[in-house]
């Protein structure tokens, strides 16, 4: 026991020395991070990065991150990673914060904030389109291996009211990683872009992915300000509806057939109808009816004609006693 002992000293002060270099130092100073910058990365995607403070002290703590964008919408989260791409639209700009947290205890003072800003882009106020809408349509069959799903896009907006006649409009939308460009527009009167068609797109039908929508245009007179718009697909999947609203009818109108045809055999079984609304009687006539007949039979001679009246008395009457006329 007694050589023991040494031992189980020395485990017990390991132990301890461990234990201090795992715990985080109660006077640690949080440091916020370094080169933040806001990029554009795809259509109405924004790419933040940082880097984390060099001066930063205790290497064996787990940092973390705390970011907060303010336009064009509020929203905050945590994230361990030193990137955060977010899907919003830019026409209005981007404004973001971030800070440093000690990931594995909250209780300590996270570090101060550093800002970053991405511009609205350029652009003479009003030029820009207004009313955009947007409807997909599902293709069917013929699919192919680039596009598997042959979803159709239709947009429509119109003209800003700034925007001088010559203004042109230019139609780009992303899904995914996938970006294209409008080929086929309609136009008005002064031969404007106003509504764009995609026969085809890269649009998965039953994706969750948001549908990002830009608008840019050109003018001699003035400089077009861009919009850009994110759709929900649930929200303009209104053609795929359509079959199943179509279905929905055909099922109701063969369960009604199919239930007045059951009503119908058990009326018929049970005598139920004639249950529920026996015959009126109708009252007996007094009066006989007779159909008269008449023959004409003629004989040799062109001359002499034989008339002959029969009395046919009508069978389910009562007979009369005989009366002379």
């Amino acid at each position: 026991v007694i050589t023991m002992a040494p031992t189980l000293l020395i485990l017990l002060w390991a132990t301890g020395i461990l234990q201090v270099d795992l715990l985080p130092d109660k006077k640690l100073v949080l440091l916020p991070p370094v080169n933040f910058t806001i990029e554009v990365a795809g259509l109405s995607q924004a790419l933040l990065r940082w880097e984390p403070n060099p001066d930063q002290e205790g290497r064996n703590v787990k940092l973390g991150y705390h970011v907060k964008i303010s336009a064009p919408q509020e929203e905050d989260y945590e994230t361990r990673s030193t990137e955060s791409k977010r899907v919003t639209i830019l026409h209005k700009g981007f404004s973001a914060s971030v800070q440093t947290i000690l990931w594995t205890d909250p209780s300590l003072p996270a570090s101060s904030w550093v800002s970053a800003d991405l511009e609205a882009p350029a652009g003479s106020p009003g030029t820009s389109v207004v009313n955009l809408t947007c409807t997909t349509n599902t293709a069917a069959n013929n699919y192919t291996h680039l596009r598997p799903y042959q979803v159709s896009l239709h947009c429509t907006w119109l003209v800003g009211k700034e925007a001088p006649e010559d203004t042109q409009y230019f139609l780009y939308y992303r899904y995914g990683s996938q970006t294209e460009e409008c080929q086929e527009y309609s136009k008005d009167t002064l031969k404007r872009n106003i509504a764009c068609w995609f026969p085809r797109t890269f649009i998965n039908s039953k994706g969750r992915d948001s549908l990002a929508v830009y608008v840019n245009g050109s003018s001699k007179h003035a400089v077009i300000k861009p919009f850009d718009q994110l759709f929900a697909l649930h929200a303009i999947g209104n053609d795929e509806q359509k079959p199943l609203t179509e279905w929905f009818l055909i099922v109701l109108m063969a369960t009604i057939c199919f239930l007045l045809l059951i009503f119908s055999l058990i009326c018929r079984i049970c005598h139920l109808w004639t249950k529920l609304f026996p015959p009126v009687p109708a009252p007996k006539s007094n009066v006989k009816d007779f159909f008269v007949t008449t023959h004409y039979e003629k004989t040799g001679s062109n001359e002499t004609e034989i008339e002959v009246i029969s009395y046919v008395e009508e069978p389910g009457f009562e007979v009369l006693e005989d009366s002379v006329f």
